[in-house]
Order: C-alpha cells, then structure tokens, then sequence
C-alpha cells in the first residue's frame, strides 16, 4: 500500500497564524476579510479598540497600539506566540502644499509613521515569524516616479522599499521570505481625501486579493494595476522636464 501523506501543519490555512496592522480599515480590513474567510487565523492591529472590534470581529486576537508608540508595540508583541504571516501596512499620507514654504512638521509625521514606526514593529514582531514565514511591507507605487506635493509620502515608501529589499538579504539564512508591495491608487478612507484624478483606481477588495495571492506564491515584489505601473516607469524613462509638466499640480 502507498503511503498517505499527511499534510505539513503550515501547510493548512487553519494553522497559519496572520497578523495584519493598520487593519480596521482600507487595505488593512480588506485583507482581514480575505485571510478569514479562507480560514487563516488573523490578529488585527489597530489604533482605536472598538472600531477594531467592530470591524474585525472574527479575529483570533485584537492588538490596540499607535505604531509611534514603541512602549505600547512593545507590549502588545507580548502576547504573540508566533507568526506565520506579517503584513506590516499601517500607514499616512499627508501633502506639502508650497514647496518653498516646506511643511516640516507634515514631513516629520509621515516619515515617523510611515517608516520610523517600522523600526519598533520589526523589532517585536519580526522575532515571532517562524522559520519558512513571511514578511510583507506595503509601499507605494509612488516610488517609481515623483508625484507633485508627494515628497513626504514618497520618501517614507522609497524608505520602506531600501528596507525591505535589504531585510530579504538578511532574512534568507531564516527562511523568512519579504514580499515588498507597491499597490496604485486603492480606494480607501485615506485616498477619499485626494481631490485629483486616480487612473486605474481599485477597490480594497481587489487589492486584497492580489496581495494575497502575491503573498501565496511568495512573489518578492508585487505591483499592481501593471497599467498604471508600466505608466509610472514609462514616464520614468521620459526627460524630467517633459515628465514633470504632464504631472505638475499647475
């Protein structure tokens, strides 16, 4: 008789253990509903308890910090055994208005939660990830090409995608893989603010799904829409002059 094979137990969505912050909301949330309805078991990381509650009720575990405090990440991380999955997409955007009058605070927002933060999450976090686990960073597409007022939310992402690509180095001798994603412009309580136009616009859900199904086939990077991003390096590839007067806010 042949032997049964028994499947590994990471090998099972219902013994994957998925944490997820920034997730009562956007891609966050989104990707909360994916993973739970495929029978992973998600933490959800959040700023505001019963908001994540409310949205996140089936998740295995609730984490309330503000990824700027580093004594409440710290103390949160407690109470994780281990990860198998850790997406790592809490994030701002904030714009500079007047160039010549730089808004330093707003850059110093941005830059401390967008990529300081980054440093006390992997600090406690990181450790949990068993060995044959993944990272996950959401950038931004932003970092292929300039945007007019961007300058603090795409220097917060391009340092998050140095970061990233050199965890994947460091990490290979863990078996922990790094997926950095570069998601366009997604639907969300944060771009609902933006009052210019978004080409190739998705919903939370559709980014969820490809971010999980980059996730799955353990892509190392993954963009999307690829018509917006073959745009972006198009444009990249244009004189500055010319590519920056079809992006100019005047």
């Amino acid at each position: 008789m042949s032997k049964i094979s028994m499947p590994k137990p990471n090998d099972n969505p219902r013994a994957k253990t998925v944490l997820i912050t920034g997730a009562s909301s956007g891609i966050g949330l989104a990707l909360y509903k994916q993973y739970v309805s495929l029978g992973y078991q998600v933490i959800t990381c959040g700023r505001d308890k019963e908001k994540l509650a409310q949205q996140t009720p089936l998740a295995t575990k609730w984490l309330v910090f503000d990824v700027n405090d580093i004594d409440a990440v710290a103390k949160a991380a407690e109470q994780i055994i281990h990860i198998d999955i850790l997406i790592l997409n809490a994030g701002t955007c904030l714009y500079i208005d007047n160039a010549k009058q730089f808004d330093g605070h707003c850059f110093r927002e941005v830059i401390k939660t967008n990529l300081l933060s980054m440093g006390a999450l992997l600090e406690n976090l990181l450790p949990k990830v068993s060995s044959g686990g993944q990272l996950a960073m959401v950038s931004s597409s932003a970092t292929i090409f300039p945007f007019s007022r961007a300058q603090a939310y795409g220097a917060s992402k391009a340092g998050v995608d140095y970061l990233a690509n050199s965890l994947r180095i460091d990490l290979a001798n863990d078996h922990i893989d790094v997926c950095l994603i570069h998601p366009g412009f997604i639907k969300t309580p944060l771009t609902d603010k933006n009052n210019f136009s978004m080409p190739f616009l998705l919903t939370a859900e559709e980014a969820a799904k490809r971010i999980y199904q980059g996730i799955k086939h353990k892509k190392h990077y993954l963009q999307f829409p690829k018509r917006l991003t073959l745009l972006l390096k198009l444009l990249s590839y244009l004189p500055q002059s010319f590519a920056n007067s079809l992006l100019s806010k005047d």
